[in-house]
């Protein structure tokens, strides 16, 4: 893969294929907690380890995420004098020429210099990028949707966001914000967002907001699908609605984009049925609306990601393999999707 993933700086060369190194750490931080993966050359996941993420500490962030590395390598008896790379995907906007993340609104991060810091912690090669668009980017190396080159990679978690691959580059946007559809207004009289305008669709069918519209502080969005799933009539509306503003972001997506494929993923996106079928229900009625809608919105534009939780983690991979050049020698993507296909 070329460097789809933005302007990332080729910090060492990849080790000889006779080296006892060869790791690479995928990271993806999101608004509740930092997942890890790491691989080995041939892209097998040797180990994993979550922790939740410490929101509104920016001195804190390298040392943390530092800490679910150096934890994933124990769990898999390494230690970092193996690791290549670590990619990190971070929300907000990030440079990823320099590593630093701004705007990272829902972590409370601005101008802060994470790559900096996280290699002076670890000592090997660091990269990062936003964390939607690393996940794009690793859904594109991976040929995880085939030869399918355009597509949105649309994340429902703590916060809403998409990452948008045309002709089989993430595009970036001449901010570095493009896919921030979380801050679109969808009710201008709903919630106060955090970004400062109000009712934004992350104040509706982002997982903290669905908590807060059922009704109790303490209740997660998987307890209030679940709830729903079960035929109980506030969770029934709290997720009718969240699916409904979901599905029409979906539509602006792709009216804007015309782009194949929407593919679904965050942490809100596994509670599988009970998450899809509202969207599915008003995708329906928009094609029974508007002959523009069907042909622009067919039967299975719209599917969750097989990679289920990993799909962040993976972006992180794929971001350092575009660090380092570390295509060479190794499995092909394609390879390993068909492999854990059939395993």
């Amino acid at each position: 893969m070329t460097d789809t993933a933005g302007v990332l700086t080729r910090l060492r060369p990849a080790a000889s294929d006779g080296a006892d190194e060869g790791l690479l750490v995928g990271v993806d931080v999101g608004g509740s907690k930092i997942a890890v993966i790491l691989v080995d050359r041939d892209l097998r996941i040797r180990g994993r380890h979550t922790v939740p993420t410490s929101v509104g500490e920016p001195d804190e962030a390298a040392a943390q995420i530092a800490a679910a590395v150096e934890a994933a390598l124990a769990s898999a008896g390494e230690s970092l004098a193996a690791v290549e790379a670590v990619g990190v995907g971070v929300p907000g906007r990030v440079d990823p020429a320099t590593g630093v993340v701004s705007l990272a609104v829902n972590l409370g991060w601005h101008n802060l210099p994470l790559r900096d810091r996280l290699q002076a912690i670890l000592g090997v090669p660091c990269a990062i990028e936003n964390d939607v668009r690393a996940a794009a980017a690793g859904i594109l190396e991976r040929r995880v949707l085939g030869d399918v080159e355009n597509f949105i990679y649309l994340s429902v978690g703590t916060g809403i966001s998409a990452g948008v691959v045309i002709d089989g580059a993430v595009h970036r946007g001449t901010r570095g914000l493009a896919g921030e559809i979380g801050h679109i207004v969808v009710d201008a009289d709903g919630p106060v967002c955090p970004c400062g305008l109000t009712g934004c669709l992350e104040t509706i069918a982002s997982g903290p907001a669905i908590a807060r519209a059922a009704g109790n502080g303490g209740r997660s969005a998987a307890e209030v699908y679940a709830a729903a799933a079960g035929g109980n009539a506030t969770a029934l509306g709290v997720v009718d609605r969240a699916g409904a503003s979901l599905a029409r972001a979906i539509h602006a997506l792709v009216m804007t984009y015309d782009v194949e494929r929407i593919v679904l993923g965050g942490g809100v996106s596994r509670a599988g049925d009970a998450f899809l079928d509202p969207i599915l229900r008003e995708l329906d009625a928009m094609r029974a609306a508007s002959e523009l809608a069907a042909d622009m919105l067919p039967a299975g534009v719209v599917a969750v990601s097989p990679d289920g939780g990993d799909v962040g983690s993976w972006g992180g991979i794929s971001i350092a393999r575009a660090a380092i050049g570390a295509n060479e020698g190794r499995a092909r993507p394609e390879e390993v999707v068909a492999r854990e296909a059939n395993a």
